[in-house]
């Protein structure tokens, strides 16, 4: 075999690997784009939809305190807040029972009279 044999050899070689290389290349920057589009079109369809009171604008009660409003309020208006709704609650069951107590005609409970 004569020496410029060789000097093809590897000239071949390395061209084919460099070739391999490049296409490679090629098809994981065609991957890559692919999938920066799907994460495009995900992010349109996701955009579109408006969580609840995160914009400010639109909440589903405006009466309501926004999610995670609790860690800066004072203790004492986080306990008034509970002590409110806890006697709400309890007055809309008292409600409740007397009017199906009535619907059934059963009696009515000294407690569940309301004489204020």
């Amino acid at each position: 075999m004569p020496w410029w044999s060789w000097i093809l050899i590897w000239v071949a070689l390395v061209a084919l690997s460099l070739l391999f290389y490049v296409l490679l290349g090629i098809r994981l920057f065609r991957q890559f784009m692919a999938t920066m589009q799907d994460l495009g079109a995900a992010g349109e369809k996701l955009g579109h939809l408006n969580p609840v009171g995160l914009d400010g604008e639109q909440q589903a009660d405006p009466g309501r305190p926004r999610p995670g409003s609790a860690v800066f309020a004072s203790p004492a208006a986080m306990r008034h807040d509970y002590e409110a709704s806890k006697s709400s609650r309890r007055e809309e069951r008292r409600l409740r029972r007397v009017q199906r107590r009535k619907d059934r005609g059963q009696p009515l409970a000294l407690g569940d009279l309301d004489f204020t």
